[in-house]
């Protein structure tokens, strides 16, 4: 079904709604005028109308809701399929052109680099559908252990970096730790780099030809710490800044449709993000005008420095 016809299809059903909700009214104001002499009728009917219109409200807000959410389902099912169908298809062409020519050694290196780059990109998108399965299941990856954030911000960095092949002020970096210590998070450690990947990632991808993204870590305080990513890049209403952390929610509009996703970066993030005890929220001024999100962990308490015993201590 195509855009045009999900939004008829809404549109049908709110009216629907809005007709019975009409109707019903009118049959029960019609009803009490001709019924007025009989009070316990009368009483029946005022206490059985406001259920029958909270019926109908809901029916109409379910149907509507159950559209919304085909389409989303749609929408992910497609862009998926696009993302595993394409690298897999530049894939076999490079393989075909490997068997059928005798490629210079610099041109096969070179369809070699391309080809990894195509099973990234494969991996990433399989790798994000599983993290969204994880996470909806409500599934726990093993005991959560002490985390060095602040490894894991740089890490992703550096990844980041090498896969849009990036110079060294197209994204940039700057830690504010207090007293510089360590900022260590009780969590899972593939969770939390999916995270950070995640907003790295999608703050390069809607940043467009010019790419400027700053991260930033910081520890206000002993026992929180704060990751902001910030771009120049698209921007985003305020009518979609809570909606975009939806399960297949992608922003409407011909800029941000030409980046391909599979809709679900954002809803890990806020998901990974409420298993550790934090929160992520987004700002922006608007369209075109860039964007930042920020994430706020709780940390564990600093390690104490290990005292030895003193001279002349027994065992």
């Amino acid at each position: 079904m195509t855009s045009g016809g999900r939004r008829k299809s809404i549109a049908f059903f709110i009216v629907l709604g809005v007709c019975l909700s009409a109707g019903a009214l009118a049959l029960n104001i019609g009803w009490v005028i001709v019924n007025w002499r009989q009070a316990g009728m009368l009483i029946l009917g005022v206490l059985a109308f406001p259920l029958i219109i909270t019926g109908v409200v809901l029916n109409t807000i379910f149907l509507v809701r159950e559209i919304r959410r085909n389409e989303q389902h749609g929408a992910f099912i497609n862009a998926v399929t696009h993302e595993l169908k394409t690298p897999v298809a530049s894939i076999r062409l490079y393989l075909q052109t490997l068997q059928s020519r005798d490629i210079e050694p610099s041109r096969r290196q070179e369809f070699y680099q391309i080809m990894v780059e195509d099973t990234d990109r494969l991996l990433g998108t399989i790798e994000q559908v599983l993290h969204a399965g994880r996470v909806g299941a409500r599934l726990r990856l093993g005991r959560p252990t002490p985390v060095d954030f602040s490894a894991i911000v740089r890490e992703c960095m550096a990844l980041a970096r090498t896969r849009h092949h990036l110079p060294d002020d197209a994204l940039t970096y700057c830690e504010s730790l207090a007293g510089g210590s360590t900022p260590r998070v009780l969590g899972n450690e593939d969770e939390l780099k999916a995270v950070v990947s995640n907003l790295v990632d999608n703050a390069i991808k809607y940043s467009g030809s010019q790419v400027h993204v700053a991260v930033a870590l910081e520890q206000p305080e002993a026992a929180h710490a704060t990751l902001r990513v910030r771009d120049q890049g698209v921007g985003i209403s305020a009518s979609e800044l809570k909606r975009i952390f939806k399960r297949f929610y992608r922003i409407p509009g011909a800029v941000a449709s030409r980046v391909k996703g599979t809709g679900l970066g954002l809803f890990i993030v806020r998901s990974v993000i409420a298993r550790h005890g934090g929160t992520v929220f987004a700002e922006s001024e608007g369209p075109g005008r860039g964007s930042t999100f920020t994430v706020q962990l709780p940390l564990l308490p600093p390690r104490r420095p290990h005292r030895g015993r003193r001279a002349g201590e027994s065992g």
